[in-house]
């Protein structure tokens, strides 16, 4: 039976595509964007997080009961040694505030489709379904496949969110079960891509232009980034690449929001972003009159 590892499931989510929709996480990323607000979907591994908020001083219940002595008091509070932790979960067992917890968990097809088909009353009232997302979903593309599959057997609407960052050979298998692509593209200068993702924009354009030349049904999402993305001549040269595939008129803005940046400290993780503030609403708007002036159907958020 084919498992994948999944961080989250979120119900009734109406951001992911048309209607009420259930949200599959995929953990694993390829990129490493500047701005994720998913962090604890980058890396494929289950991860032990630590929220502050919910510790209580002086309790130290998860570090006596660790048997890798992986965790230690500093300042008060919970320091978790990763090299150390080998995520056996005792102190996710013991914390009494629950502010440790284990992301990220190995389940099977079956038990996401069981998560599945308690929301499809939800689909056939509003014209919603499912969206995979992550994460990467395309980073785990059997497991990808398979879910897929199993929801077009019961003809549920199928969204994948995705950076495009893959062989196309993977996007190929599972494109004919995907009822919706919601394809993100950054900005256009491959050597900013670069600097701000980790990896090159090729593949991705690419990849974007073979779907759209296949007729695959796309929605592009468009993460308007301060002072890295949201530049007069890179929002043009993105309406100009997609109005040369003719086929995709419609265009999500994703403004820029600080709402994951507590994830990164829960993970010992770097947030690159930190003195970044969010656009104006007229800076928003602006970029949506500029689009919808090109003809494109521009809609704020998901």
């Amino acid at each position: 039976m084919e498992k994948g590892i999944i961080f989250d499931i979120k119900r009734y989510a109406i951001h992911d595509g048309p209607g009420i929709r259930t949200t599959i996480f995929f953990k694993g990323c390829f990129l490493r964007c500047w701005w994720c607000h998913n962090p604890e979907g980058l890396v494929i591994q289950p991860e032990l997080i630590f929220k502050e908020n919910r510790c209580i001083k002086g309790c130290t219940e998860c570090i006596i009961s660790c048997p890798k002595e992986a965790l230690s008091r500093v300042d008060q509070y919970i320091s978790i040694n990763r090299k150390e932790c080998d995520l056996c979960g005792e102190c996710v067992k013991v914390c009494p505030a629950g502010a440790l917890e284990i992301i990220g968990r190995e389940m099977s097809v079956q038990e996401i489709v069981k998560e599945i088909e308690k929301d499809m009353i939800f689909y056939d009232e509003s014209g919603g379904g499912v969206t995979f997302s992550g994460g990467e979903p395309l980073m785990q593309p059997e497991f990808l496949d398979a879910l897929l599959e199993e929801c077009k057997e019961r003809d549920i609407h199928t969204a994948i969110d995705t950076c495009g960052y893959a062989p196309f050979e993977v996007i190929e298998k599972i494109r004919d079960k995907v009822d919706l692509f919601l394809y993100d593209i950054k900005m256009m200068d491959d050597e900013k891509h670069i600097e701000y993702t980790g990896v090159s924009n090729e593949p991705i354009l690419d990849n974007l232009k073979k779907l759209a030349e296949q007729g695959s049904v796309i929605m592009v999402r468009l993460p308007i980034m301060p002072g890295i993305n949201d530049d007069d001549d890179n929002i043009n040269k993105i309406a100009e690449f997609i109005l040369s595939l003719r086929c995709i008129k419609d265009i999500s803005l994703l403004p820029y929001h600080r709402a994951g940046s507590e994830k990164y400290q829960r993970l010992n993780k770097a947030y690159r972003m930190d003195k970044t503030q969010p656009s104006s609403d007229e800076k928003i708007v602006e970029i949506k009159k500029n689009l919808e002036h090109l003809g494109f159907k521009v809609k704020v958020g998901g």
